[in-house]
């Protein structure tokens, strides 16, 4: 199917992320119209994944429908689809739902597909070790955590539960710290009454990273700050640790010296690397655009590319001066194009190249603790009860919608000041699916064709 060209300006927007919803937002009084596709009906405000990866939020709080945000923007129109070929020469952009491909036209491309998690060249960790960037993701992983308390409470062996009430973190970034913080909440708070023949406060917690630093980005001071408060909360921090191997019952790390050492854990969660979306290789295969090692491409001072004046990349696809793939940099690269395909659209003065403005950073622990860098005064680096506060503000106040303000402020009141999590409900669809999907295979038919196969998913995948 092939949609006819706009008769104004046609702005073509892929991904329904940060950069993506700034700009269509943006765009909604340039005299253009705008189509947006993207392989997801929701906006995700990523930040706050993890919590719906421990229980604390639904995903419906940080997941609202894109169309519903965008149902009074009337030059908008949002489309279902997983991008499959950019035509930079055509000017075309082809995206596939249900079997059926969607060719669009566009006047103006603005990519802001996001990234995915980056295993480093081992993409086979991802079976047992599933990352944290979207929805499933985190669904995944909260029946992972909390169905290993269930396998627990039903093991005799002790070898066995002890893997079961084991759990490994992979990445001592903010996401690595908050999601093995908010495991020890769990296991110290919010599950230590529910079960009979298992002590959820004996759970063993392992936060590991290649690096020799926590929150590295924060300074050495709250570095070391922040080791010391993950410490009080029983996880065990291991820094200058490679990962060297995964499976369904732990993890191998390295030390510089080359030892090896296996941490027995039934659930992993991999927070150590993210990359490019795969259309990065789509873009620079047809432009001559450099890639820097993050798999994100090197754009123009004006996001565009080279050679393609009319395509910008935002966000986690983005390389220029160093800008760090934060929600922060897409926003404003979002709002930062839309003004540039505006300006053009009415023949105005190019704006001046984009510039980031750094509001800080901000990582949570557990509750009533954080730590904040805001570049106030060179950078003013603190932690504790003020940081945390700090956090809960702004992340409020930038979720989309009043309700979801509302009932995330509730579900935060019961979590962190009481201790219960209201979203616990898992299926064994929700255990089971995404490792039968990841296991299916190609096997020939009896008409010779290849269809696809299962493989029977091990028991203790979970």
């Amino acid at each position: 199917m092939t949609e006819t060209m706009a008769r104004r300006h046609h702005v073509v927007i892929i991904g329904s992320g940060f950069g993506g919803l700034f700009a269509a937002k943006k765009l909604k009084r340039a005299g253009v119209d705008v189509t947006m596709i993207s392989k997801t009906t929701h906006h995700l405000f990523q930040p706050l994944l993890y919590q719906v990866a421990t229980g604390i939020l639904s995903e419906g709080e940080i997941a609202p429908a894109t169309r519903e945000i965008l149902k009074n923007y009337k030059n908008t129109r949002v489309v279902l689809g997983e991008v499959t070929d950019i035509d930079l020469k055509a000017k075309t952009v082809t995206s596939q739902v249900g079997g059926l491909d969607t060719v669009t036209h566009y006047d103006s491309l603005i990519v802001a597909a996001g990234a995915t998690t980056s295993y480093f060249g081992h993409d086979e960790y991802a079976e047992h070790a599933p990352g944290l960037k979207s929805v499933d993701d985190a669904l995944d992983i909260r029946g992972r955590i909390l169905s290993a308390y269930e396998y627990a409470e039903v093991e005799t062996d002790l070898t066995t539960r002890d893997e079961w009430m084991t759990f490994a973190v992979v990445g001592a970034g903010p996401t690595g710290v908050e999601m093995a913080g908010q495991i020890a909440e769990l296991a110290h708070r919010a599950l230590v009454r529910d079960f009979r023949n298992i002590d959820t406060r004996k759970t063993r917690i392992v936060l590991v990273d290649a690096m020799g630093d926590v929150l590295g980005t924060f300074g050495s001071r709250l570095s070391a700050k922040a080791v010391r408060q993950l410490e009080r909360l029983g996880i065990e921090v291991w820094l200058n640790e490679k990962v060297v191997d995964v499976d369904e019952r732990g993890l191998v790390v390295e030390d510089s010296t080359g030892t090896r050492v296996r941490i027995p854990a039934r659930t992993i969660v991999w927070a150590a690397g993210v990359r490019g979306s795969n259309l990065v290789q789509t873009l620079a295969a047809q432009s001559g655009t450099e890639i820097d090692r993050g798999n994100r491409l090197k754009v123009r001072p004006d996001c565009s590319l080279p050679n393609f004046p009319e395509v910008f990349v935002v966000g986690d696809m983005m390389s220029l001066n160093g800008y760090p793939g934060v929600a922060q940099v897409a926003m404003q690269g979002g709002k930062y194009v839309a003004k540039v395909i505006a300006q053009r659209v009415k023949g105005g003065t190019a704006p001046k190249p984009f510039k980031y403005f750094d509001k800080g950073s901000m990582a949570t622990i557990s509750r009533f603790k954080a730590v904040a860098d805001i570049p106030v005064a060179g950078h003013l680096r603190f932690g504790g009860f003020i940081a945390w506060m700090m956090w809960l503000f702004i992340h409020v106040l930038y979720l989309v919608g009043f309700k979801n303000r509302f009932t995330t402020l509730i579900h935060w009141t019961v979590s962190f000041i009481g201790r219960g999590r209201s979203q616990r409900a898992t299926t064994m669809a929700q255990l089971h699916g995404r490792v039968v999907e990841r296991q299916l295979v190609a096997a020939p038919s009896y008409d010779g064709t290849v269809v696809a196969r299962e493989r029977e998913p091990e028991p203790t995948q979970v």
